[in-house]
């Protein structure tokens, strides 16, 4: 039998209908999925029941897609754990930027039954956090969701970017081929779907800033973005203004209160993010040339050694 948690009867539906899900053929489909990993030399992959499920998902029961996707998911965290690996969830540093509020998850998914929203602020200071420290919070919630958010795992995110408080220093921390490296890795090796990614509150200084680096996103993320600039009048068929917190004029719940109350997350989750160090590849054990990266692909860009384990 296999150890997931049962969803309620309404996702249940979502799944069965829009993902494929056959819940009576999950034991027979993980049981495939986990000898294929077994059996690569070069992947140490988690296997328990309730992470694979959620590449199934996030692949619509395709075997072969769900085979890529962790293989890349783990060639990501290998090639570059400073930007997608999180270990140490009760690090002071990680503890102080979840301290800021500048992630939060809304407690009322989108139409009450659909994706999971989460609002993403650049409020905190770039003196104190680099943004690419930010950037890797953003990946350790996604895991997080990975295991504990139904509406995230079927239904995917509506993500919306605050930039009210953005500054040129913050954006600037970002070079385009790290903002192109996050664009691959969330739509390529990520099993949650990004249904949509709405700017909003932007100034023409940041405006010009993302005009550079939007570009290097791939199509399909480029083909869901929503720039609302100051005004919200195009936002209403993406995201209806009620399910905006409070703090830009919905009634979602609190940002601010978001972090005070869910700093439990990490506590209950801490066991998880030590596991991660054992995860990966093995390059020199893979059979055959790496079909994701070439040799001459790295990172560029400057920003000081992070503090996040």
């Amino acid at each position: 039998m296999a150890q997931i948690k049962p969803l309620p009867e309404a996702l249940q539906k979502n799944a069965n209908e829009e993902l494929g899900e056959v819940p009576e053929r999950i034991p027979q489909d993980l049981a495939a999925f986990k000898a294929w990993i077994i059996q690569q030399p070069h992947l140490r992959a988690r296997t328990d029941d309730q992470f694979l499920i959620q590449f199934l998902r996030g692949c619509k029961y395709s075997l072969e897609k769900a085979k890529r996707k962790i293989d890349l998911f783990y060639a990501y965290k290998t090639k570059y754990p400073e930007l997608f690996v999180v270990s140490d969830v009760d690090s002071a540093q990680f503890r102080k930027l979840h301290s800021t509020g500048f992630y939060a998850l809304l407690p009322k998914p989108l139409h009450e039954n659909g994706a999971r929203i989460a609002v993403v602020r650049l409020n905190f200071s770039s003196q104190e956090f680099n943004t690419i420290e930010a950037m890797r919070y953003c990946e350790a919630m996604l895991e997080m969701m990975l295991m504990n958010d139904p509406y995230a795992c079927i239904n995917g995110l509506v993500a919306v970017m605050d930039l009210s408080a953005a500054t040129t220093t913050h954006l600037m921390q970002v070079s385009i081929n790290v903002a192109k490296q996050f664009g691959d890795f969330y739509e390529k090796a990520l099993p949650i779907r990004l249904k949509t990614l709405i700017f909003i509150n932007i100034s023409k200084h940041v405006h010009h800033i993302l005009k550079m680096l939007l570009p290097c996103l791939p199509e399909k993320l480029k083909s869901r973005i929503v720039i609302c600039d100051t005004n919200f009048e195009n936002l209403e068929k993406s995201l209806p203004r009620q399910y905006l917190p409070i703090e830009n004029g919905g009634e979602n719940g609190s940002i601010d209160q978001w972090h005070i109350e869910n700093g439990k997350l990490w506590d209950e989750n801490r066991d998880f993010f030590k596991e991660n160090v054992q995860y990966g590849t093995d390059e020199h054990l893979r059979i055959g040339k790496n079909p994701y990266f070439n040799d001459d692909l790295g990172i560029e860009g400057t920003f000081r050694k992070l503090d996040v384990d």
